[in-house]
C-alpha cells in the first residue's frame, strides 16, 4: 500500500479548515493574494503550491504553518492507504 500525497493531504486540510470558517473560494483566495481557480485547484490536489502560497493561504484562513502542518500530518495520519502508486516517482522506487 503506498502514502497518500502531500498535496492531496494538503488540500483536503485547507477545505476543511476553509469550510469551518464558512467562508467562500473567493473570500479566503481574496485575503490570500490568489485566485479562486488556484486556491480550488490546491484544494483538490492538483497544484503543488510552493511554501510562500501556503503560508499566505494559512494566515487568510487565520492559522500558521505550523498548526496547518499538524491538521495536515493528522489527516495522513489517519488516512486509508492506496493501493497501487500513487505517481510516478513510486513507480521507479
Amino acid at each position: 500500500m503506498s502514502e497518500p500525497l502531500w498535496r492531496h493531504a494538503l488540500g483536503r486540510e485547507l477545505r476543511r479548515r476553509r469550510h469551518a470558517r464558512g467562508e467562500t473560494l473567493h473570500a479566503t483566495a481574496g485575503r490570500a493574494g490568489v485566485s479562486p481557480q488556484y486556491l480550488s485547484e490546491v484544494e483538490r490536489g492538483r497544484k503543488e503550491p510552493s511554501s510562500e502560497m501556503i503560508a499566505a493561504v494559512a494566515g487568510a484562513l487565520g492559522t500558521d504553518l505550523a498548526a496547518l502542518t499538524r491538521g495536515v500530518a493528522d489527516g495522513l495520519a489517519t488516512a486509508p492507504r492506496a493501493r497501487g502508486p500513487q505517481c510516478a516517482y513510486a513507480l521507479a522506487a
